[in-house]
């Protein structure tokens, strides 16, 4: 590991002592795009290091509307309550166009976010496939360092964010709606196979729909192979609004990590996370030396036009741009 610069050395130790602006603005390094704060943000990561692991990693997906940031405040001031310290990221849908953000959470959360045991971190997505920000796991891993008990990493609840999310998280937990739909659209959504909990929201609207759905869920399940032998998902009915429901779901959290802590998965998941979180790093990495990649900038114009009009394959073009990658010996 490289030798730590003094304001590196600094800011790691305020990320480490739990202060907030220190915290605030590693996150800040960290999504930093220009080449000196990389690779400072990868000097500060590797240093808080072995200061991580420690916190439930809790992913929260579901459709727009369903009621993800009012759930989220309601479950963070109930672990307030008990003395815990809650860190919220929270990845909003960027613009494709001008790749502006809402960033809107910390006023949908306004009660958590006056809370100083509360940590909320609104964070573009920038157009990312799945719906979260490319140095969201790193968000995560400072935010452990700070001496959060537990990580909510809340997503766009688009496109392939589910996904995303389950990846980089202990917990994943889908929200849905009363009257969400029948078995068979549950089936085709895909989600239900990702799902550890899943919770029909404003279930206090109506209860006779919220039944309906809850079931229809768990016929779905039984339907499906669960992700884990040893974990059978779950399905609950709570009111974030009426503050119904909040504390059956913790305990269903805390039943999960006990239960797959026992027999060795808990771990397991999280190290094979941390191999396909290197592996996604790689590719990205080299799709961006590829495309700066002077001799593919210079080939790339023609190429493409060539590609266009029929005159060369997809393959053959490919073939020969991947060609200015090969490593000299």
């Amino acid at each position: 590991m490289a030798e730590l610069s003094d304001p590196d050395a600094k800011l790691a130790a305020g990320v480490l002592a739990g202060k907030r602006r220190a915290l605030a603005k590693a996150i800040t390094l960290a999504e930093s795009t220009r080449p000196d704060h990389e690779e400072s943000a990868q000097r500060v990561l590797e240093s808080i290091l072995p200061h991580t692991g420690k916190a439930i990693r809790i992913g929260i997906s579901g459709a727009p509307g369903v009621g993800k940031s009012t759930f989220i405040e309601a479950l963070g001031m109930h672990l307030i309550e008990q003395g815990k310290r809650v860190a919220v990221l929270a990845v909003d849908p960027s613009s494709a166009q001008s790749g502006g953000s809402i960033l809107g959470d910390k006023t949908r959360m306004e009660r958590l976010s006056l809370r100083e045991e509360a940590f909320i971190r609104p964070t573009p997505s920038s157009g990312k496939l799945g719906g979260v920000a490319a140095r969201t796991r790193e968000a995560l891993l400072l935010c452990e360092a700070a001496g959060f008990d537990v990580i909510i990493v809340e997503t766009v609840g688009v496109g392939q964010s589910e996904t995303a999310v389950a990846g980089m998280t202990d917990v994943f937990v889908l929200l849905q709606l009363p009257n969400a739909g029948d078995e068979l659209q549950a089936i085709k959504k895909g989600i239900v196979e990702l799902a550890d909990i899943i919770a029909v929201n404003k279930a206090d609207i109506d209860p006779k729909a919220a039944d309906l759905t809850a079931g229809q869920i768990k016929a779905a399940l039984s339907m499906l192979r669960p992700s884990s032998k040893s974990w059978q998902p779950r399905v609950l009915e709570v009111s974030a609004l009426k503050n119904q429901g909040i504390e059956g779901f913790w305990q269903a959290v805390m039943d999960y990590r006990k239960i797959m802590q026992a027999c060795g998965e808990f771990d397991l998941k999280r190290r094979r996370q941390a191999l396909n979180w290197m592996w996604m790093l790689i590719e990205s990495g080299l799709s961006s030396r590829f495309r700066s990649n002077p001799a593919v900038h210079a080939d790339l114009p023609e190429l493409s036009r060539a590609v266009e009009q029929g005159a060369v394959s997809p393959a053959a073009a490919a073939n020969r741009l991947l060609e200015y990658l090969k490593l000299k010996s």
